[in-house]
C-alpha cells in the first residue's frame, strides 16, 4: 500500500499522519492500519443524492465482507488452454470464467482484476471423479443446484447453501497434471511433429510449433535455417524410441496434433496417411486410458487417410490438452462452448483439514472462473479504498482503516464556533458497528460527545452491536434528536438466501429496531433495496411492511435497488445465472442508467406508503420527549428585572434549532 499517495510534496500525508499496522488473533486475517485522522465530520459532496449533509465514518472497509479462498496450488485455466497455480496468476492474466448466454452456461475469457492472499482454516472437497480441492469455509462452488458455500448451516444464524454429499458440482473435473518437457518429452514432440504428413520435407506452418520445434532441436545441436533441417540428424532425432516412455508418448501425441491436428466443432482429431503412425497414435492414446475411434477417408487416386477422433466431450479434450501440452493455442480455444460434462462430480465428502494455511482469491470480470475443473466463485470488487491505493478486492475486507482518534477529534470540531448543530449521519459508507468497533470501541466516545453537545445524529447499520451502546443513546435522546435505522427490503427467508447471502436475516435486523423502540429510541427502516420484479410484489411488499410495523418502526422509506457501475455488472450477472428471463426486463427498465425510472420509484413509494399508513407507520418522532429548559432561581429573575434584563435575544442570530433527522431515502446499491 502506498501511502504516499495522500502525501503533498512528499510531505506528511494529508488526510493523517503515519499509520500503524496491526495483526491480531482474534481477527485472523484481518489487518488493522491505525491512523490519527485530522478531520472526522465530513460534508457530503452537494451532487450526492441523500438527504443529510453531514457524516463521521470512523472506519475505512468493512470486516462484515465475505472473503473466498482456495489453497495455492489449484490449477487456474488460462485463456490459452493452459493452467497455472492460484498462487501465480497475476491482474491483467487472461482466464477462463462463464457467463449465461440464452439458456446455457458457456465458457468466456475473462481479466483478473484484483489477487491478494490470506490465511484461513482449510476444508478438503472430495469429488466421486476423484477431483480434491482445497478451500475456505467461505468459498462458493458451483452446484447443480445453484451457488453453494463450502460449509454451513441448516438452521440459525450460520444457515446458508452449502455442499453436501447429495450435491454435483459444474464443471469438467479435476486437471491432468502437465508434463514435464525433459528429454523423452522432447524427443516424442519431434518425432510426432516431423512425421505428422508422414514426410520429412514438410512441417507445419503455425508459428508456436515451428518455434516449439526450432527450440527443440537446438536442444539437441541441430541447427535450423527457416526450418530446412538437416535430414540426417533430424532422421536420428525422430526415430522409434526402443521404450515409448510416458514422457515420450505425452510428447508424440503433442507434436502429432500440432501438426495435422484439429479441434474444429469441439472434436479433437489426429489426420494421418501412414500406418505405422497411426498405430503409434492409438497405442499411446490407449496407453492414457482415452476413449477415440478411428474413421477412415477416401481419396480418389490417393491412398485413404486415417482419422483418431477423441469422445468424451470437453472433459477428455481437456484432460488431453493438459497432459500433453500442443503448442498451438488457437486449436486449445474452448470460447463459447457449453458448460456441460459427464464427469462424475458429485460431492463425495466435506471434511476440515484443521489446519490454517495460506490461500489466494482472485476478481475477474465475469465473477467466476475455472479452478481444477469445476466453476468457482470469486470476490466481488469494491472500489471504495482506491483512494488509500488499496486494490479494489480483498482489501476493501481485510486492511481496516481505523481513525483511532475519531472520538476526540468529534469532541474538538463540534465545540468549534463555526459548527451550526447539523444533524450528522454515520454508517452512511461503511457500518460503523462493524467487527472492528469489538475491538477498538470507538462509537462510545463518539456518542458521548454528541451527547454533550446536544447535536442530532442517526445511525444506518446491519449489525447487533449498536445495541451494546444502548445506554449511552438513551441519554442523548434525552438531550437531543437521536434517530436509528436498518435496511430490510424484504422479509421472505429463500430470497434473502439467494440475494443477501452473508448479512443478518431481516427478522434479526428487524428485532433490533423494536430493542431501539422500546427503549425509547426512534428507529426507521429503509425498506430496500426492493428488486424490481423480484421483491415488488404486492403481497411481498404487504409483508414487509406488517414485520416492520410490528417491530414498532417510527417510518418507513421505499429505496429501490440502485445498479452504480461495479455493482450493475455484478448483479446483471446474477441475473444471468439465477433468472435469465428477467435479464431483459432489467436491461429495458435500467437502460444505461444505475436508477430505476422515475415513475417507477413513484410507484413503489406510493405503495409503501400506503401500506405504512394502513399498518400505523404514522412517522412518529422518538417517543422520548425532551425536556423543558428550567425556569431560572426566583433572586436572580428578580435582579434581571430591575436592571432591564428582558429577555431578549441575543442581538447575534443564533442558528435555528436543528431539524429532526430525516430518514436516509437514497437508493442503496445491492452490494
Amino acid at each position: 500500500m502506498r501511502w504516499d499517495a495522500l502525501s503533498l510534496d512528499g510531505q506528511e500525508p494529508g488526510l493523517f499522519g503515519p499509520p500503524v499496522t496491526v495483526d491480531t488473533p482474534e481477527f485472523r486475517g484481518i489487518t488493522f492500519h491505525e491512523i490519527r485522522a485530522k478531520s472526522i465530520i465530513n460534508k457530503v459532496p452537494g451532487a450526492s443524492r441523500v438527504p443529510f449533509t453531514w457524516t463521521i465514518n470512523p472506519y475505512r472497509g468493512c470486516s462484515h465482507a465475505c472473503r473466498y479462498c482456495l489453497y495455492g496450488e489449484t490449477p487456474i485455466l488460462l485463456a490459452d488452454g493452459r493452467t497455472k497455480p492460484i498462487r501465480g496468476i497475476r491482474v491483467g492474466d487472461a482466464i477462463y470464467g462463464t457467463e449465461v448466454k440464452g439458456s446455457q452456461r458457456r465458457y468466456v475469457v475473462t481479466e483478473v482484476l484484483a489477487h491478494w492472499k490470506t490465511v484461513k482454516p482449510a476444508y478438503r472437497i472430495r469429488l466421486k471423479d476423484g477431483t480434491e480441492l482445497i478451500a475456505s469455509g467461505d468459498h462458493r462452488f458451483l452446484s447443480d443446484g445453484g451457488w453453494k458455500y463450502v460449509t454451513g448451516t441448516e438452521q440459525d444464524a450460520d444457515r446458508r447453501p452449502h455442499l453436501t454429499v447429495h450435491d454435483r458440482l459444474m464443471g469438467t473435473g479435476g486437471f491432468a497434471a502437465p508434463p514435464k518437457k525433459e528429454a523423452d518429452y522432447r524427443f516424442g514432440y519431434l518425432c510426432g511433429m516431423i512425421r505428422g504428413d508422414a514426410s520429412l520435407g514438410s512441417a507445419p506452418t503455425d508459428q508456436e510449433a515451428l518455434h516449439r520445434t526450432r527450440c527443440f532441436l537446438e536442444d539437441f545441436g541441430v541447427p535450423t535455417d527457416e526450418f530446412l533441417f538437416q535430414d540426417a540428424a533430424v532422421r536420428r532425432l525422430t526415430a522409434w524410441p526402443r521404450i515409448m516412455t510416458d514422457e515420450w508418448r505425452k510428447g508424440f501425441l503433442a507434436g502429432i496434433f500440432d501438426a495435422p491436428g484439429d479441434c474444429s466443432d469441439g472434436i479433437a482429431r489426429i489426420t494421418n496417411g501412414d500406418a505405422e503412425h497411426i498405430q503409434a497414435i492409438i497405442s499411446s492414446l490407449e496407453h492414457f486410458e482415452f476413449d477415440h475411434v478411428i474413421e477412415a477417408v477416401e481419396r480418389p487416386n490417393l491412398r485413404p487417410l486415417r482419422v483418431v477422433r477423441l469422445r468424451g466431450g470437453l472433459a477428455e479434450r481437456l484432460r488431453f490438452f493438459h497432459l500433453t501440452d500442443p503448442a498451438i493455442t488457437r486449436k486449445r480455444d474452448i470460447a463459447g462452448v457449453a458448460l456441460k460434462s459427464s464427469a462424475e462430480l458429485g460431492v463425495a465428502s466435506v471434511e476440515a483439514i484443521g489446519v490454517d494455511v495460506p490461500m489466494y482469491d482472485i476478481t475477474t470480470g465475469t465473477g467466476d472462473f475455472i479452478a481444477n475443473g469445476v466453476v468457482s466463485h470469486n470476490c466481488f470488487a469494491r472500489g471504495t479504498h482506491k483512494y488509500l491505493d488499496f486494490d479494489t478486492g480483498h482489501d476493501f475486507d481485510s486492511q481496516i482503516v481505523v481513525k483511532v482518534n475519531a472520538p476526540e477529534l468529534v469532541r474538538r470540531e463540534l465545540a468549534a464556533p463555526r459548527w451550526a448543530g447539523e444533524h450528522i449521519a454515520m454508517g452512511t459508507n461503511v457500518d460503523c458497528y462493524q467487527r472492528a468497533e469489538g475491538r477498538y470501541r470507538l462509537m462510545p466516545g463518539i456518542i458521548e460527545a454528541l451527547r454533550d453537545h446536544a447535536n442530532p445524529f442517526s445511525i444506518l447499520t446491519k449489525g447487533s452491536l449498536i445495541l451494546r451502546d444502548l445506554p449511552l443513546l438513551e441519554e442523548a435522546a434525552e438531550r437531543t434528536e437521536v434517530g436509528a435505522a436498518v435496511s430490510v427490503g424484504f422479509v421472505d427467508k429463500e430470497l434473502w438466501r439467494l440475494i443477501e447471502p452473508g448479512t443478518p436475516s431481516p427478522l434479526k435486523r428487524l428485532e433490533v429496531c423494536a430493542t431501539l423502540v422500546e427503549h425509547g429510541i426512534g428507529c426507521s427502516v429503509l425498506m430496500g433495496p426492493i428488486v424490481p420484479y423480484l421483491t415488488d410484489t404486492p403481497r411481498q411488499l404487504e409483508a414487509a411492511v406488517r414485520r416492520i410495523a410490528e417491530a414498532g418502526a417510527s417510518s418507513v422509506s421505499a429505496i429501490v435497488l440502485h445498479l452504480r457501475p461495479g455493482a450493475r455488472e455484478w448483479f446483471m450477472r446474477w441475473l444471468r445465472e439465477c433468472r435469465p428471463e428477467l435479464v431483459a426486463p432489467y436491461e429495458r427498465l435500467y437502460g444505461r442508467g444505475a436508477y430505476a425510472p422515475k415513475d417507477y420509484q413513484r410507484r413503489i413509494s406510493a405503495k409503501v406508503a400506503e401500506l405504512a399508513e394502513k399498518h400505523g407507520i404514522t412517522g412518529r418522532r422518538n417517543p422520548r420527549r425532551l425536556p423543558a429548559p428550567p425556569a431560572a432561581p426566583r433572586p436572580v429573575a428578580e435582579l434581571a428585572e430591575k436592571h432591564g434584563i428582558t429577555g431578549r435575544r441575543n442581538p447575534r442570530r443564533l442558528p435555528a434549532p436543528p431539524a429532526a433527522p430525516r430518514p436516509v431515502a437514497e437508493q442503496l446499491p445491492l452490494l
